[in-house]
């Protein structure tokens, strides 16, 4: 081991924690593809897309600047765009110039967007509970929801450069 690491070593997961942070891998990435073939197969939109509408559809007038929305959704601003230009040929978002700063512009999910989402939401809703909600029991789900809460608010609130707290350092066998 290299003579700066000698003094600092890593804290690995023990076996428990291991398995919590695998199932949490497993978890992280099946459920959101599986949600969104579900959309795919049922409305013929992605996870990504839907959300876009549902932050629309929660927002007064139906409409938000694309940086708020960008904000909401957890998307790069240039993602952001990619996907507003889809929903936009599909007719379901307009984009509209924000008169105090022209740099910026409003995303409005039309009338047609709405009427989509209404169609499409039963199904989603759906699925959410047969590959999540119903898997657990209430007093799970309202846990599982509270410490997502703990999670996401950390991640939100912290440093989005990597963490080095710990140096790198292989365990010895």
């Amino acid at each position: 081991m290299p003579q700066d690491q000698m003094n600092h070593e890593s804290r690995w997961l023990s076996d428990a924690e291991q398995r919590s942070w695998r199932a949490w891998i497993a978890v992280s990435l099946l459920l959101p593809d599986r949600l969104s073939r579900d959309l795919q197969e049922t409305a013929g939109i992605s996870l990504a897309d839907y959300e876009i509408l549902v932050r629309l559809s929660e927002a007064p007038g139906r409409r938000l600047r694309m940086s708020e929305l960008a904000e909401a959704t957890l998307s790069s601003r240039s993602r952001l765009t990619h996907q507003v230009d889809r929903l936009q040929q599909a007719g379901w978002v307009e984009r509209e110039r924000c008169e105090d700063d022209r740099r910026g512009a409003y995303a409005i999910m039309t009338t047609d967007g709405w009427e989509f989402l209404v169609r499409a939401a039963p199904a989603h809703v759906a699925s959410v509970r047969a590959r999540l909600v119903d898997v657990l029991t209430a007093e799970e789900f309202a846990e599982f929801g509270r410490l997502c809460a703990i999670i996401a608010d950390d991640l939100e609130a912290g440093p989005t450069s990597p963490v080095t707290a710990y140096p790198t350092s292989v365990p010895q066998e």
